[in-house]
């Protein structure tokens, strides 16, 4: 049994929440804290979970293994520092932080501290991309020449209203940071990470925010092949994300919670995980948590075990010099490296 405490109860707790009480048989919550009265009296009634308002004290206790750092992007280098000092193994909401050297720092303190550190990148636990990267890694596509990515959400207005959100300082950046890392981290998974982006990123009339809510890249990988970004959260009423392979043997389309793969030599693979996506329209948090439960299975499994977690700080890392790349080409202008 490993005993976690979760910090911060704002609106990305949910699937959280469901999936420590589902998965209670391997995990116990210790405390689970806000600063606010109010949403941790909400948490208490919605998931009968304890709550603190003391985060002093997680980090005081020894019996506490591990937290869930829930928080704004611009608060998780103090925090996982805190909990590396602490000797306490981390899973963390993406993104590792506001920009590539403060993720950087991040990853850093936990590696020196000896912790496990896990990102919530729940995008490679379905299904569907599973089932991708099993065929990429049995060979069944060939050499990848083509590995394309499209996410079309929407968010209206309502939602970049809310104090820090889509700024540099509370979120550090736009779509491409809080919303494509998933599509982008299951590419670069798939795929590997590109060496060279040309790209622009611009914020459209259809909102009023401080970062990009459109942006395109060219993408060129190191066995040359090409591919391209296309990432929005202007698309009324949103569609779902897509991941395009195309190979020597045979061609691959992730949409969504369907896969379908077609090969030179006849053969076919098609698949359907069902009512497992959703989170692309005006509310983000409309998806199921069974993702997010992996997750947290794949992480109590590394704490346990001392291996790593499926998505840990390097590969979090990849996505992260993925978008300061595409943002970088964007405001020069010019071919970037990644």
């Amino acid at each position: 049994m490993i005993r976690v405490a979760v910090i911060g109860l704002g609106m990305a707790v949910a699937p959280h929440a469901r999936s420590l009480i589902e998965l209670r048989g391997r995990v116990e919550v210790a405390a689970a804290y806000s600063p606010t009265a109010d949403r941790r009296r909400a948490f208490a009634e919605a998931y009968g979970l304890p709550v603190t308002g003391d985060v002093e004290a997680i980090f005081a206790d020894r019996t506490i293994d591990a937290v869930m750092v829930l928080t704004p992007p611009s608060t998780h280098l103090d925090l996982v520092r805190r909990a590396a000092a602490a000797g306490k193994h981390v899973l963390l909401e993406k993104p590792l932080e506001i920009s590539l050297d403060r993720a950087q720092a991040l990853v850093a303190a936990a590696r020196d501290a000896g912790i496990t550190l896990g990102v919530v990148l729940q995008h490679r636990f379905r299904p569907v991309a599973v089932a991708l990267a099993d065929l990429v890694r049995q060979g069944r596509l060939g050499a990848i020449v083509g590995a394309s990515a499209r996410l079309y959400n929407w968010r209206p207005q309502s939602y970049y209203d809310q104090p820090g959100r889509g700024t540099r300082a509370r979120d550090g950046g736009g779509v491409l940071l809080t919303q494509g890392i998933h599509t982008l981290d299951l590419l670069v998974s798939l795929a590997g990470l590109p060496v060279a982006v040309t790209a622009q990123a611009t914020t459209t009339p259809v909102h009023r925010m401080e970062t990009e809510d459109l942006a395109v890249a060219v993408l060129r990988f190191g066995n040359g092949a090409l591919g391209t970004v296309g990432a929005t959260t202007c698309a009324y009423p949103g569609y779902p994300d897509a991941i395009d392979l195309i190979g020597t043997a045979g061609t691959a389309r992730l949409d969504g919670t369907s896969l379908s793969a077609r090969f030179h030599d006849g053969g076919e693979v098609t698949m359907d995980d069902g009512a497992a996506g959703g989170g692309a329209g005006a509310d983000p948090m409309a998806f199921p948590h069974h993702h997010h439960r992996a997750v947290l299975a794949d992480f109590l499994e590394a704490v346990a075990s001392g291996g790593a977690p499926r998505a840990g700080g390097r590969e979090a890392l990849d996505v992260h010099r993925l978008i300061e790349a595409i943002l970088r080409s964007a405001a020069t202008g010019a071919c970037e490296p990644v």
